[in-house]
């Protein structure tokens, strides 16, 4: 609970001083624009969105679990998003709803870590690629675009390299001690989904897709509040944001994307007032969405007290 207040002191403290250096009343003017069927499409959007990023979490954590209690566990943990102190609350409550029916524990485990980095590693490379096209001839393309996602991609290769090792090393050994069996089983789950590469560039695609997805719905809103900003810039603006807002220092982002955004933003000439406003309606969809999710676990009376509890 400590921690939930002190990200809530944060995101209070970031959003006093917003409107203290940006007017309220600009940016009550600016959302205003943004129209009711506009937003109940996107929150339509906002959702489809998430249902495939349920299915691409379920191709990683294997067999057992159906989509159907993947997909009510992916909105619970879009709930807990809100309230636990990092995004790896949300993970940790939609994996503990769907454990009973995973045939591998450590198979869920390793899954959905790799859903993880899969979703960071997509917005890292959705935010090079949009950086190179926004900013243009500033920017040598080769530097700023290949290397660094070369060297990204070296990383996931190391990554896959030292799975397949160590699964070698502890496969020749009886593993002793409850810990070591853990390790053993973990590290076997790793390099069975290395052993995968299709599988992980198919659910890498999703998660690409689905944040573009995102971006698209921030346009939408973006046109209807008539911001003046480069689409590129938007996708570059936003991913970057999004990354920043992943640090664990305020509530689901609250006040650190719009900042961001805004500060990433004013070099194309769009409005920092228009470009908070629709941080705060992008936070909007978020929040419904987090208590749709609550709200379909609070009809399972057998899971209610375990999400209570966590959250």
């Amino acid at each position: 609970m400590s921690v939930w207040l002190i990200r809530l002191c944060i995101s209070a403290l970031l959003l006093t001083l917003i409107f203290h250096f940006v007017p309220f009343r600009q940016v009550w003017a600016a959302a205003r624009q943004i129209s009711a069927p506009l937003w109940l499409a996107s929150l339509a959007l906002f959702l489809c969105g998430h249902a495939a990023s349920a299915a691409k979490w379920r191709i990683l954590i294997g067999n057992g679990v159906s989509y159907r209690q993947a997909f009510r566990a992916h909105l619970a943990g879009l709930a807990a998003n809100l309230a636990l102190p990092s995004v790896a609350g949300g993970d940790v409550v939609r994996a503990g709803l769907v454990m009973k029916h995973a045939n591998d524990k450590g198979r869920l485990a390793m899954g959905s870590l790799a859903d993880r980095l899969l979703d960071t590693l997509g917005l890292v490379m959705i935010a090079f690629a949009s950086a190179t096209l926004a900013w243009g001839h500033r920017l040598d393309s080769k530097i700023w675009l290949g290397w660094p996602l070369l060297g990204l991609f070296l990383l996931v290769a190391c990554g896959f390299g030292a799975a397949f090792c160590l699964d070698s090393f502890v496969r020749g050994r009886e593993p002793s001690g409850k810990l070591m069996r853990l390790l053993s089983k973990l590290t076997h789950s790793a390099a069975g989904l290395a052993r995968s590469p299709g599988r992980l560039l198919l659910c890498l695609a999703i998660s690409m897709v689905v944040q573009c997805l995102f971006v698209v719905i921030n346009i939408g809103f973006a046109r209807a509040a008539h911001v003046e900003a480069p689409v590129a810039a938007w996708f570059y603006a936003w991913t970057t944001a999004k990354i920043i807002a992943i640090a664990p220092i305020s509530l689901g982002g609250l006040g650190v994307r719009e900042a961001s955004m805004a500060g990433l933003l004013r070099p194309f000439g769009a409005d920092p007032a228009q470009v908070i406003a629709i941080g705060l309606v992008w936070q909007s969809l978020l929040y419904v969405s987090g208590l749709i999710g609550f709200l379909i676990q609070l009809r399972r009376p057998v899971r209610r007290a375990a999400l209570e509890q966590a959250l």
